[in-house]
C-alpha cells in the first residue's frame, strides 16, 4: 500500500474513532440527562451498535495504520513522541473496554425500566457516573494523542 492512502486510512479512521466517541457520548449523556427511560433505551440501543461498528474497528485499525505508516516514514518505533502516543492510546483504549459493556448494562437498564414502567435505577444512575468518568481521560487521551500526531515533537 502507498504512504498517501495509508495515512488517509489512519486518518479516516482516526476521525471516526474519535467522532463515534464523542457522538454517542453526546447522545447518551443528552439522552439520560432528559431522563425518559424510552428515549434512553432506544438511544442506548443505538449507542452500543455504534460502539462495535465503528468504535471497535477503528480500535484495532488504528495501531495497525499507526506503526506501518511510522514505519513507512522512516520515524524510529522508539520516537519519544510515539511512546506517549502509544501510552496514552492504551489508556484510552482502557477507559473504553469497561465503557463499552457499561453501556450495554446501561441500555439494558433502561429496557428494564421500561418493561417495568419504572424511572431509571439508581444501577443506571452509578453506572452512569462511572460511564461518565471514564470518558474523561479518554478524551484527554485521544486529545494529546491527536497533538503528537500533528505536532511530532522533539
Amino acid at each position: 500500500m502507498d504512504y498517501m492512502t495509508l495515512k488517509w486510512l489512519h486518518i479516516l479512521s482516526s476521525a471516526l474513532l474519535f467522532g463515534t466517541g464523542i457522538g454517542t457520548a453526546f447522545y447518551l449523556l443528552r439522552a439520560s440527562l432528559g431522563r425518559d427511560p424510552v428515549v434512553v433505551a432506544a438511544v442506548a440501543r443505538e449507542v452500543v451498535i455504534a460502539d462495535w461498528l465503528f468504535t471497535a474497528t477503528t480500535v484495532i485499525l488504528q495501531p495497525l495504520t499507526g506503526f506501518w505508516l511510522a514505519h513507512s516514514a522512516g520515524f524510529p518505533l522508539e520516537s519519544r513522541w510515539l511512546v506517549w502516543s502509544y501510552g496514552l492510546y492504551g489508556v484510552a483504549i482502557a477507559c473504553w473496554l469497561p465503557v463499552l459493556r457499561i453501556q450495554m448494562a446501561l441500555r439494558d437498564e433502561a429496557q428494564a425500566s421500561v418493561r417495568d414502567r419504572l424511572g431509571l435505577s439508581p444501577r443506571y444512575w452509578r453506572l452512569f457516573r462511572l460511564w461518565f468518568a471514564l470518558g474523561i481521560p479518554a478524551f484527554i487521551a485521544f486529545l494529546a494523542v491527536f497533538y503528537l500526531m500533528v505536532a511530532k515533537p522533539a
